[in-house]
């Protein structure tokens, strides 16, 4: 595992571990494979988090990931990019080399439906997008996606919670034909400051003005 661990904006903390895989996804198995990586030494409550994945190889329309955070919490990552009642199989793109943000505008379930870009080698997707958020059996008929929630599942299921703890990526291929490769994967955590550090930051932020006050006080003698 890499990564490191800074100070965030006012007096948060933010750690960005990363994990390096290299392993094969069962083609066809809703057994899939699961990886995991270990965070600790946080203060305050996770705020955002994000993920990048790096995925070669397959059929997305075949993948289904979930990220459990280490209270529990499910995030769904992806679920059968593509797949709806009209496109029963999804997207045939080989893989994934994305950051996942509920920032993104586009939900990476349809992102053929608006600009996207593929690496000119691997022909994996990239950019950022959000989750896909859908939780919904990945098994399910194509027009249940069409209906299903974006957000009943996304990244912010996972905020006001601790960030320290094992954290696991699963994936899965769901539809036989094709091989995909879980290459690496890694968290961009930010946590939002302890009270007792907020309460510490006011107080400092008094005192300061209190100091240029008194400098600026005009000598009457």
């Amino acid at each position: 595992m890499v990564g490191g661990l800074a100070l965030g904006a006012w007096g948060g903390q933010t750690v960005n571990p990363s994990l390096a895989v290299n392993a094969a996804v069962p083609d066809g198995n809703p057994v899939g494979i699961s990886s995991s990586l270990t965070v600790g030494g946080l203060s305050g409550d996770i705020a955002t988090v994000q993920v990048s994945l790096d995925i070669t190889g397959g059929y997305n329309g075949d993948l289904y990931a979930y990220l459990t955070g280490p209270q529990g919490q499910v995030a769904v990552l992806l679920n059968r990019s593509g797949v709806s009642g009209s496109n029963p199989f999804g997207y045939d793109n080989p893989g994934f080399n994305i950051t996942l943000s509920d920032i993104s505008a586009n939900n990476i379930h349809d992102y053929q439906a608006v600009n996207y870009s593929l690496d000119p080698v691997t022909g994996q997707l990239t950019g950022m997008w959000a989750p896909d958020g859908r939780n919904l059996d990945p098994q399910s008929d194509g027009s249940a996606f069409d209906s299903a929630p974006e957000t009943s599942a996304a990244l912010g299921s996972l905020a006001g919670t601790s960030a320290d703890g094992t954290w696991t990526l699963f994936v899965a291929d769901l539809s036989g034909g094709g091989q995909s490769t879980l290459v690496s994967w890694g968290l961009t955590v930010v946590t939002v400051p302890e009270p007792r550090a907020w309460t510490m930051l006011g107080s400092g932020l008094l005192l300061l003005m209190w100091i240029a006050k008194i400098r600026n006080r005009p000598n009457l003698k």
